[in-house]
C-alpha cells in the first residue's frame, strides 16, 4: 500500500494548517458602467466578514464545512491542483454576513478561503494573486484589497485604490428575500451613453470626496447611485429613506446595488452621533423590513 495510513500521518509533516479572513462590504458606494463599457463598483468595507481554517492532508479527501459552500470547495481544489502535491484536507468556514443581501458574503468566503488554503500550501495570496484565484470561480467584490477600492467585478480586477474614510455607521433596512448576486451581476442591461457619462462623473467626484474625507460629498454620490439603480433593482424604501436622511442630517443613503438592503450613511465621529444614530434607528424602524446597524471596517490608509 502506498502512502501512510491515517494513524501513521505526522502532524506538521503530512498535515499543515492555514487561516484566512476577509471583510464584507455594505453594498457599494457607487456601482455602474463607464463610457468604455466597463462595469465597476466601489466598496464600503464593514467590520463583519468571513473566516477560513484549512487543514491540508496530503493523503486525505477534500471536504468543506458547511457542506453547501461549494464555491469555496471548488477554489480549494483548484489551489491544491496548482500546488501539484495532490491530497485534500478540511476547510472550515465561518461568517457573520447574511447571504443574498448584497454584503459580499460569497466574495468574503472565497477570499478567506484563498488566504487560508494559500497559507497552508505556501501559495501566493497577495491581492493580485487572489484575483487570479477567484476569476475562474465567479464575479467578485474587491474585498481582497484593503480600504475603499474601485473594482471591475465582472473582470475580477482592481481599477483603483481610493483610500479610506473616517468611521461610518450604516442604519440599514433589509427589504426581504434573497438575491443571487452572481446571476444578477452576469446580466448586462443596456446603459445609455448619458448614464455612463454620469457614472464617470460620479466616480471622479467620489475619488475626490474619499481623498478629502468629505462624508457629505460621499453621501451625495451614494444617494445618486441608489437613485440610478432604481431602474435595475428598485428599493421600495428609497424615497422614505431619503426623507429620513434629510430629517436626521445624514450625509446620504447607501444601497446594496445587487442586494436587498438600503441604509443611512452616518458619520460615526461627528458630535452628537449617538443621538443621531438613535433618531435614525427610530425613523427606520417604521419602514417595512428588518432593521440592523453596520459599522465600517477600521480605516486602512
Amino acid at each position: 500500500m502506498s502512502g501512510p495510513t491515517a494513524a501513521a500521518r505526522r502532524t506538521a509533516v503530512d498535515i499543515d494548517e492555514g487561516t484566512g479572513a476577509a471583510r464584507g462590504t455594505f453594498g457599494e458606494l457607487l456601482q455602474g458602467v463607464l463610457p468604455d463599457g466597463t462595469a465597476f463598483l466601489v466598496t464600503l468595507p464593514i467590520s463583519l466578514g468571513s473566516r477560513a481554517r484549512f487543514r491540508y492532508d496530503r493523503h486525505g479527501p477534500l471536504q468543506v464545512y458547511p457542506a453547501h459552500k461549494t464555491k469555496s470547495l471548488t477554489l480549494a481544489r483548484a489551489m491544491l491542483d496548482a500546488h501539484g502535491a495532490g491530497g485534500g484536507g478540511t476547510l472550515l468556514l465561518d461568517s457573520d454576513l447574511l447571504v443574498g443581501k448584497g454584503l459580499a458574503s460569497s466574495s468574503a468566503d472565497l477570499v478567506a478561503t484563498a488566504r487560508g488554503v494559500g497559507a497552508a500550501l505556501g501559495l501566493d495570496t497577495s491581492p493580485t494573486a487572489v484575483e487570479d484565484w477567484l476569476r475562474p470561480v465567479e464575479p467578485t467584490d474587491g474585498v481582497m484589497h484593503p480600504g475603499i477600492v474601485v473594482f471591475e467585478h465582472r473582470a475580477v480586477r482592481l481599477r483603483a485604490l481610493l483610500g479610506a474614510l473616517p468611521p461610518v455607521t450604516v442604519v440599514a433596512v433589509d427589504e426581504g428575500g434573497q438575491l443571487d448576486t452572481v446571476s444578477h451581476n452576469r446580466r448586462s442591461p443596456h446603459v445609455p451613453t448619458g448614464s455612463r457619462n454620469d457614472y464617470a462623473r460620479l466616480l471622479g467626484d467620489l475619488a475626490l470626496a474619499v481623498r478629502a474625507a468629505d462624508l457629505d460629498a460621499v453621501g451625495a454620490v451614494t444617494t445618486r447611485s441608489a437613485v440610478l439603480n432604481q431602474c435595475r433593482l428598485p428599493k421600495r424604501n428609497l424615497d422614505a429613506m431619503t426623507r429620513i436622511a434629510r430629517g436626521v442630517g445624514a450625509p446620504g443613503v447607501v444601497c446594496t446595488h445587487s442586494g436587498t438592503m438600503l441604509g443611512l450613511l452616518l458619520d460615526a465621529g461627528a458630535a452628537g452621533h449617538p443621538e443621531q444614530l438613535e433618531a435614525a434607528r427610530i425613523a427606520c424602524a417604521a419602514l417595512p423590513g428588518t432593521l440592523s446597524v453596520y459599522r465600517s471596517a477600521a480605516a486602512e490608509r
